[in-house]
């Protein structure tokens, strides 16, 4: 440290301090951040979790035995013809919801990683208020409209039940048994 600038060493030595002092002021907010940090590695993973597991699977189940027993079961004409509007509509949300997903997993693998990432707050919202619409109007709209129709004959509410079951007894089923079927 020496004086080169004209100031004396006596004022050298005060801005190093200075600045260790600033360092050590930003170094003294880091425990606060951490938490916050850890708590979007968090939010991250499990929502990269439950996405896979329980949307997709959500809309497979939606898509492969709701949607079919409504429509098998809407009398023919103008009620099939509605039913088949709107399942088309939600399966176009569920493509429409799922390329939104596609475009955030990568980032958000990166959150749960804690690496830095350009995770867009305005992506998130989009496909959180996709979501968030496309539900209503399933709870709305779709879901009274299927109580109506498969509640006109308890055996088409009984088949769904069993068939959802199944879906979701079977892979335990066979991973379970696996080595004696």
């Amino acid at each position: 440290m020496s004086s080169t600038s004209g100031h004396s060493p006596i004022e050298d030595f005060s801005q190093c301090h200075a600045g260790i002092l600033g360092r050590l002021q930003a170094l003294d907010t880091l425990p606060a951040l951490l938490e916050p940090a850890a708590r979007a590695r968090q939010i991250a993973a499990d929502t990269l979790r439950f996405f896979r597991e329980a949307v997709f699977e959500h809309h497979a189940e939606e898509e492969q035995e709701l949607f079919p027993a409504v429509l098998a079961s809407a009398y023919k004409g103008v009620e099939r013809e509605k039913v088949q509007t709107i399942v088309d509509e939600l399966t176009a949300e569920h493509r429409q919801v799922e390329a939104a997903w596609s475009a955030l997993e990568p980032k958000l693998k990166a959150v749960a990683k804690g690496h830095d990432t350009d995770l867009d707050g305005v992506e998130v919202a989009t496909l959180v208020r996709a979501y968030q619409a496309h539900a209503r109007y399933e709870e709305e709209v779709f879901l009274p409209l299927s109580q109506t129709i498969l509640g006109r004959n308890s055996n088409h509410l009984a088949a769904l039940g069993v068939s959802l079951h199944l879906r979701h007894a079977l892979p335990e089923v066979m991973e379970r048994f696996a080595g004696r079927i």
